[in-house]
């Protein structure tokens, strides 16, 4: 099976041609696949297939088998993939998820895509949507005792469930491997959570870790990092415009601050090996 491996600010997935390549049982495929000692390694898996309400489909697995809804620095990779590979030669390009049609728009240099700029939609701040079992209908900034310590939360759906927690310092030193877990398990989060760990600077940049349900740190999230941004404006803490930069490199996310306003992220996409291997 020939597959390439790509990153968004080193948030990496192994990309299959879905047109040409049949899986019989993605979710096995994924956990094998990402495995980083036994397998090429990587967060999950994204295979690119037809779809009747877009121009492509991504469906994407998380390094556990579990199904995403949607993942931002791989649907810019996506993008990248059927551009760079000959399989269309639009720059807007619609890309489905789930049932959920988003647009990307790409930056090409050489005949080769390396930025994307992504409409992601609406942010879901209702706690059922999100889901959050809480007892109010918004968690902004409201309290959460995790492992002991209580936190202040704000709670967001970017397609995926997210959780935000400002920290009053660079989260550099913070114990994600310990703490992680707890969020993503509790009985709060239903569907688990993925959890976003901040420190405002200025206005403009928010210094960010994150951990993913069912692939724990990855050294970026493009939906957290959208997440990110809406808690910090919706809480006063930012400007509509700010760049969360992440341990895998910076994206760019631009939020109006309305609830019915679209969240656009930009961000680089990159390629890193293409290779054959048995499944």
């Amino acid at each position: 099976m020939k597959f390439t491996k790509m990153h968004g600010c080193g948030n990496d997935y192994i990309y299959i041609n879905g047109f040409e390549e049949k899986i019989p049982d993605e979710s096995a495929a994924a956990v094998k696949l990402s495995d980083r000692h036994f397998g090429i390694g990587s967060d999950g898996l994204i295979i690119i297939k037809p779809s009747e309400i877009a121009d492509f489909e991504m469906c994407m697995y998380n390094a556990d088998g579990s199904r995403g809804a949607m993942c931002g620095n791989g649907i810019r990779c996506v993008a990248k993939y059927v551009f760079d590979n000959g399989l269309t030669d639009k720059k807007d390009i619609s890309i489905e998820s789930m049932g959920v049609a988003r647009h990307v728009n790409v930056t090409v240099e050489n005949g080769r895509v390396v930025f994307a700029r992504v409409d992601m939609g609406a942010p879901a701040l209702d706690a059922s949507l999100i889901p959050v079992a809480y007892g109010k209908n918004k968690i902004i900034n409201e309290n959460l005792n995790v492992g002991g310590i209580d936190y202040k939360i704000t709670c967001v759906s970017m397609g995926n469930p997210h959780c935000v927690v400002f920290t009053d310092k660079s989260p550099s030193d913070f114990d994600l491997k310990s703490i992680g877990p707890l969020f993503e398990n509790n009985s709060v989060f239903p569907d688990r959570i993925n959890t976003e760990f901040a420190f405002v600077k200025d206005r403009k940049n928010i210094e960010m870790r994150v951990w993913e349900r069912g692939s724990g740190e990855t050294l970026a999230c493009g939906t957290g990092a959208c997440a990110c941004a809406v808690a910090a404006i919706i809480n006063k803490m930012a400007d509509n415009d700010v760049t969360i930069h992440l341990l895998g490199g910076d994206l760019l996310i631009h939020w109006g601050g309305d609830e019915s306003d679209n969240v656009f992220m930009s961000g680089p996409a990159q390629t890193v090996f293409t290779g054959e291997i048995d499944l």
